[in-house]
């Protein structure tokens, strides 16, 4: 697979904008894991093999194991998430899937039964800004397995 374009390099502008996101997504409070889970999720709802490859890395250099990294798609079927894992992927998973209902009330009572209102803001940044690189990996047709995890477990 070859690249059709970088974003990067035609709008940095607009790149840098998404890369401020991320910024302050990590020091918004919310946790590392459940960050990269969502974007996880919705990466494999859109079908973004860039975003997958990223973000199986970064959860596997975090310290996830096997069986939590291979279940997001099957986290109602799972009790190996915690109650806010389980909360975030509900709510990453009405976001991402927008038109599927328009992130019903009764999804985000159950959100806010677990996540305060600013956290939820920031779930929603979350979800709002991986689906965004969703689109432009997909787009751009950024070649997946070259990406390098930061951070390991250990570190």
């Amino acid at each position: 697979m070859k690249a059709r374009f970088e974003v990067a390099k035609l709008a940095p502008a607009g790149y840098r904008g998404l890369l401020e996101i991320e910024r302050y997504l990590k020091t918004c409070g919310i946790e590392e894991n459940i960050l990269h889970l969502i974007k996880l999720r919705a990466s494999q709802i859109n079908g973004c093999a860039f975003c997958l490859d990223m973000h199986w890395k970064d959860l596997r250099a975090i310290g996830e194991g096997e069986q939590r990294l291979y279940s997001p798609e099957a986290w109602r079927e799972n009790d190996i998430y915690n109650e806010r894992e389980r909360a975030a992927l509900v709510w990453c998973e009405a976001l991402t899937k927008i038109t599927e209902g328009h992130a019903p009330d009764a999804v985000y009572d159950e959100v806010m039964q677990v996540f305060n209102e600013k956290e939820i803001a920031d779930l929603t940044l979350a979800v709002g800004v991986i689906n965004s690189w969703n689109r432009l990996a997909i787009a751009s047709r950024m070649v997946p397995g070259l990406y390098k995890a930061a951070k390991t477990a250990s570190a």
